[in-house]
């Protein structure tokens, strides 16, 4: 009811078949395959980066803690 059946999704697939060829259809699927592997490589390098730039950003922060106690040390000698 309203559904695709397994026979409509067969006769589909054979009229694809039928005007593409199995040919070229092997060469989209290779395609596509590898189109679909060079996104998660680009995935898995774009989060590496991302750390690195978390990781100096909390480094930052703490050297800027640490400058601001040394200065607050100072000021408090001066007095």
């Amino acid at each position: 009811m309203g559904g695709i059946s397994i026979w409509q999704l067969l006769i589909i697939a054979v009229i694809v078949v039928l005007l593409f060829g199995t040919k070229k259809l092997r060469g989209i699927g290779s395609d596509l395959g590898s189109a679909v592997k060079g996104f998660k490589k680009a995935m898995a390098e774009d989060e590496e980066p991302a750390k690195k730039d978390a990781d100096f950003e909390q480094k930052n922060l703490q050297q800027q803690k640490t400058e601001s106690t040394a200065d607050a040390k100072k000021d408090q000698e001066k007095v």
